[in-house]
């Protein structure tokens, strides 16, 4: 595909003044984007191609453009380090904070970022997580941004404690019953087996009890 079909493509999921750019990675980096389905477990993934014939990187669909920005930029931080270093570094290690620090603060001198976005960037940005999800700042402004379209998100720490509910776009058909929170998760007890586990408060949520 040409940089201008990249470019139009990725007019509909990213921010307008980013395009030329990720356009110019896609070529230049020889990446093969994908552009996936929602996934509950992941925003996106990165994995090299064999015999040097480029990288692999996908990005769930139904992301806002700031996310889907964020998490293509995640991915484009692991291609720079498997380029550099191969095999020989942790997947979310120093390496790859390093490189993810300087792609978002080259974005965030951009101005690419509404400006709440960009306070919680600044603060992310000093010590990334492998996943945005994991900072609650961030997670929580960048949920702004969504397009909640007929179906308005539901987040767990909305939910009383006791209510039944499944975890949004997951397909495990596994279903829980909220319990106390614990820091910046909740004790959740899973109906059949009676396992326990800890759940984000901002896991997007399907209920199934009233």
């Amino acid at each position: 595909m040409s940089k201008e079909g990249i470019a139009k493509v990725l007019a509909k999921y990213v921010p307008e003044n980013c395009v030329e750019l990720c356009s110019s990675w896609i070529i230049e980096k020889n990446i093969h984007l994908r552009i996936t389905r929602g996934r509950a477990s992941k925003y996106g993934d990165y994995k090299p191609l064999e015999n040097g014939e480029g990288h692999h990187i996908s990005v769930n669909h139904d992301l806002n453009p700031y996310s889907f920005l964020i998490t293509f930029t995640h991915e484009v931080a692991h291609l720079h380090c498997f380029t550099r270093y191969k095999h020989r570094h942790d997947p979310h290690g120093k390496e790859w904070k390093h490189e993810f620090r300087l792609l978002l603060t080259d974005f965030i001198r951009k101005n690419i970022f509404p400006s709440d976005i960009e306070k919680a960037l600044l603060n992310y940005v000093r010590n990334p997580a492998a996943s945005s999800c994991n900072d609650q700042q961030l997670h929580r402004v960048l949920k702004k941004y969504d397009d909640p379209g007929d179906n308005p998100v539901i987040h767990l720490e909305e939910l009383a404690s006791g209510t039944e509910f499944s975890i949004h776009q997951s397909r495990s058909g596994l279903i829980f019953r909220k319990g106390e929170k614990r820091r910046t998760r909740f004790h959740c007890i899973e109906i059949k087996s009676k396992r326990a586990y800890l759940v984000n408060g901002l896991a997007e949520v399907i209920v199934h009890n009233t």
